[in-house]
Order: structure tokens, then sequence, then C-alpha cells
């Protein structure tokens, strides 16, 4: 089923498609500059995502990994003859869980706080300043995959490297999508194939990439930095990012509530 009708639409963070033009340092999805966000038309309907919806990450070092997911808190997507025009949704910064440690009954509780309590530092998303982050779909068009090229980051080997991007992806993509990621207070525009799909009232859009997390300035432990990797002191830039998105009609949703 066509979804989405001449849009785009991109989180966290800076990925793969050279075919979509630009292009980053991560060698994995495309950045650029901000876009003009798509506008909606005079008839659309629409719709909100549910509470579940959110966008989740995966954070790696030399030593180790983390993983956890930050709550999409609000949003708006217009659907014009079945077909997303434009929209927009924004992400709770001050929510973000840290999976890993939260389930895991050997972890400390203080090793949970820790970690939870320096992302919101400034060596990060510094929270206190910018508390939220943003996507604002810019075009979204089919997936042809006879026009993707993915290019694999040449990254330092360990038993934690992450993911590549072409490893990370989404199964069976149905469209590109590109949008305007705001967040601490710098916006890019990314691009990623995404399957997204609607089946009566219900729209889903999920996407597996990957971004570098110094596009938006969150430099603590740059491996770029680094004068000898082999002593592992460095947080890998690359950051897997997943964004799963569900929404229902507005006028559904706040029956429910």
């Amino acid at each position: 089923m066509k979804i989405f009708k001449g849009i785009a639409f991109a989180t966290v963070t800076a990925l793969m498609l050279s075919a979509c033009g630009g292009s980053s340092n991560s060698g994995d999805a495309v950045v650029s500059e901000e876009k003009e966000a798509a506008e909606a038309g005079a008839t659309a309907v629409v719709y909100t995502p549910t509470d579940d919806s959110q966008v989740t990450w995966i954070g790696s070092k030399p030593t180790g990994k983390h993983n956890g997911y930050i709550p999409v808190s609000e949003g708006e997507l217009f659907v014009e003859d079945g077909n997303i025009t434009s929209g927009s949704f924004t992400m709770n910064i001050t929510g973000l869980d840290v999976l890993d440690l939260e389930n895991d009954p050997n972890d400390d509780e203080d090793m949970y706080d820790k970690l939870t309590g320096h992302l919101m530092s400034p060596d990060f998303f510094a929270a206190d300043s910018f508390p939220t982050a943003t996507f604002e779909i810019t075009e979204v068009k089919e997936f042809d995959p006879s026009t993707m090229s993915v290019e694999v980051k040449d990254q330092f080997e360990t038993e934690y490297t992450p993911e590549s991007a072409k490893e990370f992806m989404v199964e069976n993509p149905t469209h590109w999508v590109s949008g305007n990621l705001t967040m601490r207070g710098t916006t890019k525009n990314v691009a990623f194939p995404a399957h997204v799909n609607k089946e009566g009232d219900k729209l889903t859009a999920k996407a597996k990439f990957n971004i570098d997390r110094t596009d938006w300035g969150l430099m603590y432990g740059d491996e770029a930095s680094v004068a000898d990797k082999a002593k592992d002191k460095f947080i890998y830039n690359t950051v897997n990012v997943g964004i799963d998105l569900t929404a229902t009609p507005a006028e559904e949703v706040a029956e429910v509530q």
C-alpha cells in the first residue's frame, strides 16, 4: 500500500543513502543542512503518536555498550488519501531510559543513576538547556532499491564495534524518509530507509539507522580525538538509532484519554 506521497520523515541520529544527496562524515546516512518542512493540505486528517511510540538507541565503546529509548511525547502527522503529507514529533530527552541497566539485576542502581545523569549532563544532551528533540518531515518517497548505495564506515574493530548501517537497517523498507532533526540546539536534515504501513486507522513507521552523534554536538569521548585507540579510551561516534512510531486519528486518541 502506498503510504507516503511527496515527503520525508527522518531522528536521532545521521545515516545512509547517497542516492538522496548530501553526505556526512559518519559514512552511514545522508546528513545535510536544514530543509524546508512539508506543508499539510486543507483536507488532511491529523494523526497523533500513541504513548508507546519511541526512539531507541545503542551507544558503544570498545569495552561494552548500552541501550535504551527516548519517549515520543507529542506530535502530529497529516494524512491525505491514505498518504502522510507532513508532520512532526517531539522526543522527551528527560525521559531517556537505559534498558540494559534497568533490567539487569546484577547491575548496581548507582550505575544506572550515574549513566542516566551523565547522559543528561552537558557532556551529552545538556537536558537542562535542551529537554526535548524534534523531528520535522521534509520529504517521503517510495523505496527504490536500485538507487540505494550504502557506504560502510571503517571503524576501530573491537568486540563491541557498532553494527554497520547495512547490518542494522530495517528489513523490507518501503520508503525513503527525510526530515529535520533538532537536538541540543542543532538542526540537521537526515535521510534513511523506513518501513511504513497503514491498516485501517492505525499508521506505523519503523526505521533503523546510524548517526554520528558529533554532528549534533555530543562530543564527549569523541573517537576522532583519540591518538591511540588501542587504549580503548573513547566512545564510538556511531550510534544505532531506531524509530518505532504508531499513530492513530487525533479524535480517537482524545476519546481514549
